[in-house]
């Protein structure tokens, strides 16, 4: 009976010590939930409260309530043809930029992970674009691309190729400019964290796989593929919100012009050139929740269909 009885209240024993976990747990997360909310939630929220107002460019301080409600700053935004412009070249970008980065990031983790004499040179080498300042590869790749003097159009001319071709004031090149000196830069990053991804592959695996008679292609389509699929998410959608605010790249490289403007850089111009305060927030606060949105949708969908390709290989 004492037997049955301690069996008996083992469950509410197991209840009881995972709430007092979970409470402990709780305390000891709220310092950091507090700590974000301050950093993150408060400029959230301002700039909530200021796409609601119209502000004076003659005398600081002076607002109201936006006219003829407090929503017509977001009409006034989803009406803008610039907006809509805005929207479709930053997911052009997005697409393009990443999708390419995936390929050679994937293509330059595999070549740093495989043992050969002077591996480490060449992961010094690959990573060293990444560490050039966005702001110092946008101005390199703008002075290659000069009309007159710029490198790439006097090699491509020779070649025969995109001859008498304004690269960035022509819309479409600029935008393939753009697309390229991203890839460069951003490119040695996917495969720092696709090389991350590929360390924790046990060898066993391999060798395993080898004794059967798997070639390399087989190897990487069954194995290597499968067990990189987390990593693959992860880069995926580190690059792809990275590439939806892209702003300092466009800015350098165009201003925005020739079909290259993006969010960021449309509520950058509408906050400081323009000093439509109201106006930018609420530019800003629709990216905002154009990336919510995405990384929202991309996590659901694109995860889940590259977990199942991973398990149909």
């Amino acid at each position: 009976m004492e037997a049955a009885s301690v069996k008996a209240g083992t469950p509410s024993k197991r209840r009881s010590r995972d709430l007092s976990e979970r409470r402990l747990a709780a305390y000891m997360v709220s310092p950091s939930v507090a700590l974000i909310a301050l950093v993150a939630a408060y400029p959230i929220g301002y700039a909530v409260w200021l796409s609601l107002h119209q502000y004076s460019v003659r005398q600081a301080g002076l607002s109201r309530w936006a006219e003829p409600n407090i929503w017509s700053n977001y009409s006034n935004v989803l009406s803008d043809d610039d907006f809509i412009e805005s929207i479709r070249n930053t997911f052009v970008f997005t697409v393009f930029s990443v999708g390419f980065e995936l390929l050679i990031g994937l293509g330059m983790a595999l070549a740093m992970h495989a043992a050969f004499k002077g591996r480490g040179l060449l992961r010094t080498v690959v990573l060293v674009p990444w560490a050039v300042l966005t702001v110092v590869s946008a101005i390199t790749w703008r002075t290659l691309f000069e009309p007159n003097l710029g490198l790439a159009p006097t090699v491509l001319g020779k070649l025969g190729i995109a001859e008498n071709v304004v690269w960035l004031g022509q819309s479409g090149y600029a935008m393939a400019v753009m697309v390229l000196a991203d890839v460069w830069k951003t490119a040695p990053f996917m495969a720092l964290l696709l090389l991350a991804g590929l360390q924790v592959i046990p060898d066993d695996v391999y060798d395993a796989a080898k004794v059967d008679g798997a070639t390399a292609w087989q190897r990487f389509r069954r194995i290597t593929l499968p067990l990189l699929v987390p990593a693959i998410l992860v880069a995926l959608i580190f690059r792809t919100l990275d590439a939806l605010r892209i702003f300092d790249l466009p800015f350098v490289l165009t201003g925005g012009t020739n079909g290259t403007s993006t969010l960021s850089l449309i509520a950058q111009q509408e906050l400081t050139t323009n000093n439509l305060i109201g106006y930018g927030s609420a530019l800003s606060v629709l990216t905002f929740v154009i990336v919510m949105a995405v990384s929202f949708i991309y996590i659901r969908t694109v995860g889940g269909n590259i977990r199942s390709l991973a398990e149909d290989n």
